[in-house]
């Protein structure tokens, strides 16, 4: 099956709008002229600052929460809005914190202490604990561990040597960003916003994408000492604002999250000249711009002799992976990679569904959706759809047996971004083997280069031939952020962990992007983040789908993260245990 173009679909066209250039010029004037005034900041006034946008924040978050829902249909005090409070203001408050710390480390140390350890692999790169921090994450996030792997080279003593440059000649770094905000998850601007400001040495414009409009009140009140005190602006408007921003004379640099559509549009233009540019890599725009972009991002599911509870706890961990934000991320898992003669692939599939078949479809909010899901299903008419498709919602949609050698499948090459996933089986002589045909499938044949994860048994894990396996699989896979036995999403969530593609995409093959967010660490000289977790965890992870009480624990995670204590954690796992 031959398809046109790789990646994720075209934006949809936006209607002529009216660009009051003055006005955004002078917001841009205004900003631009505090970028002096930012670089000068002390670390404690910054940190400062960013313990006031955690409290503005945590009185905000009832509001913001509200907001989200109605936009989104989701129903309040559910698993949905424990979901959305996970990934909107849990994630932005999660992050805020974890910078704070890092501050506070660069005030009394002189910069901030991972908690390591470091190690180095026979190849050279070096792996650094990111997570847990603290006793309490060890407890709160019992068996789960992260590590950010940099590149060949750097050992402990450079790797302490390079973080945080920004906060060493802050003069050099100063400047002014455009961060382009993304229209599906809540908190992906504001973290950005972050990130910008707090990581690199930026003040900051924030543009918000059409679809998260409603949310620049909230997210005004929440980051209110930053734009009081002149770092921070906020802008609405569509893609022609955006591109009289990128193109103003003060913006130093641009970050988007959304397509890699978007960003060839931003860098090559548009049309039939943005074509010709990007085919010779001639850019319209030179300025600095990075990225996170989608993926066709895989599930890699090594075969083994699971039991019935098994098998439904990881149904539930993909059907989670699909479901969360109604399957409107750019992480979301688009195709899940079996052994084609592993005697439970069909039990585990069937299961999977069985798991959709329980869980209310969503409305699609995202634009667009229903044109996608219609160029899937037209090419899979035989996909399995789930669920009811009323009140514009979509069905969740399982395309299985995806011809592996069909490598032009839309599968394989197009992000559906809507409530649809697919199975690709791949045959191979034996586990061992599979796992790395995998790799190599993952690496040169699905799009993207994002997040993927893995699913093994922890007895294969401990396996002598197959455990060694599965960690040189880890060290070949070419994605930013990898899970082990726990959804790839996390790693993004923690935001220790460093979250963006697998660095080396050319300007005018971008995929996944290019660049890191998350990062709390400033660590220089990334190449991916690799989240691990247990098995089956108990009780029932928070942010699976399936979970009873989800609205509640989160709202007592939310606090745990704002004000981390033995109090506020021992909240968590009291509602975590209550059915």
């Amino acid at each position: 099956m031959a398809i046109v173009q790789r990646g994720a679909a075209a934006p949809t066209s936006l209607a002529e709008e009216t660009v009051d250039e003055a006005a955004l010029s002078k917001v841009v004037e205004g900003i631009s002229a505090k970028s002096e005034a930012w670089a000068a900041t002390s670390v404690t006034a910054r940190r400062k600052l960013l313990e006031q946008v955690i409290s503005a924040t945590m009185a905000e978050s009832d509001a913001w929460l509200r907001a989200a829902c109605a936009a989104k249909g989701l129903t309040l005090d559910t698993t949905e809005s424990g979901e959305e409070l996970f990934s909107g203001v849990g994630t932005f408050v999660t992050m805020a914190q974890a910078i704070v710390t890092s501050l506070h480390d660069l005030e009394t140390k002189g910069r901030p202490i991972f908690p390591g350890p470091v190690e180095i692999a026979a190849d050279g790169r070096a792996m650094v604990g990111v997570f847990p921090r603290t006793t309490l994450e060890r407890l709160l996030f019992s068996g789960t561990t992260a590590e950010v792997w940099m590149k060949p080279g750097l050992d402990r003593r450079a790797i302490q040597h390079a973080q945080a440059p920004a906060y060493k000649d802050p003069a050099a770094f100063r400047g002014t960003a455009l961060v382009l905000g993304a229209g599906n998850v809540a908190s992906l601007g504001p973290r950005d916003v972050l990130s910008k400001l707090f990581v690199e040495g930026k003040v900051v414009v924030l543009k918000a994408n059409p679809v998260n409009d409603y949310l620049i009140p909230h997210w005004s009140k929440a980051m209110a000492p930053l734009i009081d005190a002149g770092f921070l602006a906020i802008v609405d408007g569509g893609a022609q604002v955006g591109a009289f921003l990128c193109d103003h004379p003060l913006i130093d640099e641009i970050h988007v999250t959304g397509s890699d559509k978007t960003y060839d549009a931003i860098v090559f233009g548009v049309g039939a000249d943005g074509a010709a540019r990007k085919a010779d890599d001639r850019p319209l725009r030179t300025k600095p711009v990075s990225a996170e972009l989608g993926s066709v991002s895989p599930v890699i599911v090594v075969p083994g002799n699971w039991s019935k509870k098994e098998l439904r706890y990881q149904a539930e961990h993909v059907a989670t992976m699909l479901t969360n934000n109604a399957g409107f991320n750019c992480l979301t898992p688009r195709v899940v990679i079996t052994h084609e003669g592993w005697a439970q692939r069909g039990a585990f599939m069937d299961e999977v569904e069985s798991v959709l078949a329980g869980i209310p479809t969503r409305k699609a909010y995202y634009p667009g959706a229903a044109d996608r899901f219609g160029a899937f299903v037209a090419a899979h008419p035989e996909a399995d759809r789930i669920g009811s498709a009323a009140d514009g919602a979509l069905p969740w949609t399982v395309i299985r047996d995806v011809d592996a050698e069909a490598t032009g499948d839309i599968c394989l090459n197009v992000e559906a971004f809507c409530s649809l996933t697919s199975e690709c089986p791949l045959p191979a002589p034996t586990t061992k083997a599979f796992i790395a045909e995998a790799v190599r499938f993952a690496n040169e044949v699905v799009w993207g280069s994002l997040s993927a994860t893995i699913l093994c048994h922890p007895s294969q894990l401990e396996d002598p031939i197959l455990g060694p396996a599965v960690e040189q699989g880890i060290a070949d896979l070419h994605y930013g952020g990898i899970g082990l036995n726990l959804f790839h999403g996390l790693v993004f969530a923690l935001s220790t962990p460093t979250w963006g593609a697998y660095p080396g995409h050319a300007r005018n093959d971008i995929q996944s992007g290019c660049g890191v967010v998350g990062n709390a660490y400033m660590l220089e000289g990334v190449q991916k983040s690799v989240i691990r977790g247990p098995w089956i965890q108990k009780p029932k992870p928070v942010w699976f789908a399936t979970h009873p009480n989800s609205s509640k624990v989160m709202k007592r995670l939310l606090a745990f993260q704002a004000a981390p204590s033995f109090k506020t954690m021992v909240k968590v796992l009291g509602a975590a245990l209550k059915p």
